[in-house]
């Protein structure tokens, strides 16, 4: 059995995530021209949570937040059949000349924000394309990069990250699984 070792609470999760947000605004300056796309599943949470935060801070209108279905795009899920990418938002969702800031949980390998560009590029053509994320965990095997991160976390191969939201699992934290 594995053990598991709580590397972040719940205080300590709001408090990257705030941080995060004040890195976007010093990047952006402005809300008008930002989307902020979440790769389900935590992902979205994430980049809905950020989206508060920036009106929060700015005093503004929120940006957009959409949650973004990668599966479609994956290279590693040949099993499953899809033909595009989900969107689950409304209609008005525009990427076309927008800055989109992609937001997930944990970055690893790098395969899943390669299929979130993918997925993204069907929707239209971004000015820009930031990438969010509260874990970077290292290992990766495509040169994708972050521009926010809320915490790295160097682990070997054989550990696990897990990344627990209060609206998906009934806690925030962040978990480390130790075989």
């Amino acid at each position: 059995m594995a053990q598991q070792i709580q590397l972040m609470d719940g205080l300590q999760v709001n408090r990257s995530l705030t941080r995060i947000a004040h890195e976007i605004l010093e990047r952006n300056r402005t809300l008008s021209q930002l989307v902020l796309a979440g790769i389900l599943t935590r992902g979205w949470v994430l980049a809905d949570r950020l989206a508060d935060k920036l009106a929060e801070i700015e005093k503004e209108q929120r940006p957009h937040a959409f949650a973004l279905d990668v599966r479609p795009f994956r290279d590693d899920l040949e099993h499953l059949s899809f033909q595009q990418a989900t969107l689950h938002s409304t209609p008005e969702t525009v990427i076309q000349d927008k800055k989109v800031v992609l937001v997930d949980d944990v970055l690893f390998t790098g395969r899943t924000v390669r299929a979130a560009l993918d997925a993204l590029m069907t929707k239209g053509r971004a000015q820009q394309v930031q990438l969010a994320v509260l874990v970077d965990r290292g290992h990766r095997e495509l040169p994708i990069r972050p521009d926010f991160v809320g915490k790295n976390l160097p682990t070997s191969l054989d550990e696990r990250i897990s990344v627990k939201l209060q609206e998906v699992d009934g806690e925030d934290g962040i978990w480390l699984a130790k075989p």
